[in-house]
Order: C-alpha cells, then structure tokens, then sequence
C-alpha cells in the first residue's frame, strides 16, 4: 500500500468517531429542544388554566355577592319595617339550603348526562366532579369550579320568588318550597338550556338551539313566571290596594340595587367560563343595558308622575341587567345600549300599568321585572345576536352562520320563542303543582293575626329595628337646656341657632 494511501486510512479512521459523535449527538439536541418546547406550552396552557380559574371564582364570589347581601337589602327595604328581617332571611337561608341541595342531586340533574330534558344521577353526591376539567362545558377550569360556580345561579333564582309572596308565606312553607321547586323546575331548565344533550342547548347541538348566554330563560323566566303564580295562589296582603304599603327604607334598598349591578358582572361575564375577549363582551354589554335602562324608567315615570324617583332608578337597573342577561355574550355593546332602554321602558308599564289592570299583588315586583324583562331579553337576543361576538353557529364545513335575525337567521327567534314557551309552562305547572302539595301538608300562608304583626316576630321571635325607647325627658333636663342657651345666646346667638 502506498503511502498516500495509509495516510487517507488513518485519516478516515480518526475521523470516524467523531462522525458518529455528531449522528448521534444531533438528535440528542433536537430531542432536548422538542423538550423545552412542550414543557413551555404546557407552562403556557397552566398560566392561562390558572388565570381562566381565578376569573370564575371571582365570578362566582360576584354572584353570590347578588344574594347576599345585595338581593337581601334590596328586597328588605322595599317591605314594611315588620316584615324586613323576614324577607332578608328568605334570602339568607335559600344560601345555605340549596347548596346542600345542590351537592347532594342537583348538579347532577342540571348538567349530569341524562336525556333532553334532565340530566342523570351519576354525579349524585359531587361524584367525578374533581379538579379534572369537563371539555363539554369549560375545558380550562376544573370541573369543581364550573360546579360552584353554577350554584350561585341555582342559588339567587329561587331567591327572585320571594318578592312576589313577600310578608305573607310562612318561613317553613317558603323552605319546603324552594327545595322542591329546585329539583322540579330549575335543573330541568337548566339541564335543557345548558346540560350535554339538553333540548335547548345551542352550543351542544340541542334540537331547539336557543342563545341564552347567562340565563334569561333559565333564571329569569322561570323564576319570574313561578313568581306570578305564587302571589295569584296565596292572594293579596291584608289591606291591598286600602292602604299604602310603601317601602320602609329606600336607603337599604338602594345600597342593594348597587350591590346586585356590580355583582351582575360576575353573573354575565362570568358565563364566558374563561377571561378572554368574549367576558370582556359581556362584561361592557351588561354596564350599557344598565344605565339605557335606568334612563329608559325614570324617563316614562317622568313623563307620567313628573318626579323620577329612587325606586323608579334602582327598579329600572335591575330591568336592564335582567333582559341583557340572555344576550350579554352575544350581542355589540350598541345592541346591548338598545335592549337596556326597550327593557326600562317595557318592564315599567308592566309595573305601573299591567299590574293595577290585573290587580294581582306581587309584592316586590317580581314578575314585573324578572318574568317580563326576563322573556323581553330573551326574544330580543333572537334578534340582536351577532356572530362577530359569538360565533355559536358553524356549517359542517367550519364556517361561521348568522347568529340573530337582523344577520338573516330570523329562524332563532322561533327558537327563542320556544325556549321561553318551555320555560314559562315548566314554570306554571311545577309551580302550582308544589304549592298545592306543600298547601296541603303543611299550609302555605300565615294566620291573619301573624301577617298583621309582622313575619318578623311571628316567624322569628326578632325585630328587625329594636331601639329602646328613652322614657320622658325629666323636666330639669329641659330647664338646664334652656339655661344653658340663655347664657350662650347672649354671648354669641348664632351659637344658638346653629344648636
């Protein structure tokens, strides 16, 4: 072998390895790479978990807020000072009893797999409801959280039907009540609107795809409409349309209706189920009904009384968050400005007009508002939805489909039409049925004697306001008084007037 040649074969021979050293390292760091790349997108999808998660808590500490204690005083002040610990009682303790409701079955038969009406009893007792998400309904936040959050609905809805038989139901009635219709009307409706297979659910392919985003069917109407049926069942108060029955305290009620505005955007936004761009949508539409609303009453009570009032201000809020609440996630915030002031208008003469033509006496209006603005918003979402917002609606192709009827998809508002059709018969029926059996068992309404005393003490043994009363100011009191201003008069008699 020549010498050249046993030079290129050492060569060859050194370099070898380190061919092979750079083969087999090369994967080695495209591996390490595909590595950090994995690790940073779950590192991404943990952070964006975490953040969707703190929103819904938030959420629902927000809605839960709205019963307590925004819809306690709200409600409160609008009753008579006798009846005030009671009606913010009602509220109190429906927090505590359809929780333990909810744990036991009713998350079960509101969004547990079942048929299209209702849902199943696997998730009886919380079962498989853990830290795991559930894709089908929110696939960032655990499936505990979703849960929790949903109980804050379940829990204010049969909270709205208080003011309809307010200073007139017995404490025990009102409790065997909500429990029942809990199970009988709510997790039907909202198995139906919002559980897996539910017949109204549009994002799950139900049969009837209705848009209603946080509840106006679900909470809303049915509450409302089952608001209805209580006060015709149990009758006027005594003295009803005889004798003034006025607010007690226009202040408490105020700081309610605050209370619940502010815990509306838990309540709307919050039904994003994540905090991106579409709670940032609800979150502005819910504000803008609110304030055209407000306007939208004190307006028409203007030109009717001419005096706008407090009552008419906080009632008319109220009207304006109800009607946004089916389309808060569906509609642009000029859409949102023009639902709020039909809203305060409408929901207005169903107080001042419908209700005095009829004559039925829902105390605190409940119907008037919730059932009317309720059904109002639910309809107009048929309308105003837009698929710029929400793009709900998809061909098998991926395309997106108009949304609402002035998009061209005048079909969803026959779709709203039968959502708030289900819920209003739902209502009615359930409603009645569980009053006439609780009636039956245990007696609806309290004696005639405890209505004239106040719930308060007939029902609780408390009063609401208990200031002792001083007794008669001795006369030397008055004569120190009066010596005393004497004396400061001749020194400095403004002194006097400003005492």
């Amino acid at each position: 072998m020549s010498k050249f040649l046993r030079c290129l074969l050492a060569l060859f021979l050194l370099c070898s390895p380190l061919v092979l050293l750079a083969q087999s390292a090369a994967p080695t760091h495209a591996d390490a790479q595909s590595d950090r790349i994995a690790k940073l997108e779950q590192q991404i999808a943990d952070s964006k978990g975490s953040a969707d998660n703190a929103w819904m808590l938030m959420s629902s500490a927000l809605v839960l807020l709205m019963t307590g204690p925004g819809l306690a005083l709200f409600y409160g002040g609008l009753v008579r000072k006798k009846n005030v610990l009671a009606t913010m009682m009602q509220s109190f303790a429906l927090m505590a009893v359809v929780t333990v409701v909810w744990a036991i079955v009713g998350y079960s038969l509101s969004f547990g797999e079942g048929n299209s009406f209702i849902g199943g009893l696997h998730n009886l007792f919380l079962h498989g409801v853990g830290a795991q998400p559930d894709p089908a309904y929110a696939a960032t936040i655990p499936a505990q959280t979703f849960m929790i959050y949903q109980l804050m609905f379940a829990i204010i809805t049969p909270a709205l039907i208080t003011g309809a038989f307010a200073e007139r139901m017995k404490f025990s009635a009102m409790v065997v009540f909500m429990v029942l219709w809990s199970a009988i009307v709510y997790s039907p409706m909202a198995h139906m609107v919002w559980g897996k297979g539910g017949l109204l659910n549009a994002a799950l392919g139900g049969r009837f795809p209705m848009l209603d985003f946080a509840g106006g069917t679900v909470v809303h109407v049915t509450s409302g409409v089952s608001a209805l049926v209580c006060a015709v069942y149990l009758g006027h108060r005594i003295g009803y349309s005889r004798e003034a029955m006025p607010p007690h305290s226009m202040v408490l009620s105020f700081i309610g209706a605050c209370l619940l505005w502010v815990g509306w955007f838990g309540f709307n936004a919050g039904s994003a189920l994540n905090a991106g761009s579409l709670a940032t949508s609800a979150f502005v539409a819910t504000h803008f009904a609110a304030a055209t609303a407000v306007i939208g009453w004190v307006a028409a009570e203007w030109l009717r009384n001419g005096k706008p009032s407090a009552l008419g201000a906080i009632s008319g809020a109220v009207a304006g968050l109800v009607a946004i609440t089916p389309a808060a996630g569906f509609v642009t915030p000029m859409a949102a400005l023009a639902i709020g002031a039909i809203a305060g208008v409408f929901c207005y003469l169903m107080v001042a007009h419908v209700k005095a033509r009829f004559g039925y006496d829902d105390s605190l209006d409940a119907f008037g508002i919730h059932g009317a603005g309720g059904t109002l918003g639910a309809l107009l979402t048929g309308v105003f939805a837009s698929s710029a917002v929400n793009p709900i609606f998809k061909d098998a192709g991926g395309r997106v489909l108009a949304s609402g009827a002035l998009e061209g998809n005048t079909h969803q508002f026959v779709n709203q039409a039968i959502g708030v059709a289900i819920a209003t018969a739902l209502a009615v029926v359930g409603t009645l049925s569980i009053l006439k059996i609780v009636d039956v068992v245990i007696g609806l309404r309290v004696p005639e004697h405890h209505e004239i005393q106040g719930l308060d003490l007939s029902q609780h043994g408390e009063e609401g306001y208990d200031w002792e009363d001083p007794g008669p100011v001795p006369a030397a009191a008055f004569s120190q008084v009066a010596a005393h201003n004497s004396g400061l008069a001749r020194r400095d008699p403004q002194a006097v007037m400003g005492d």
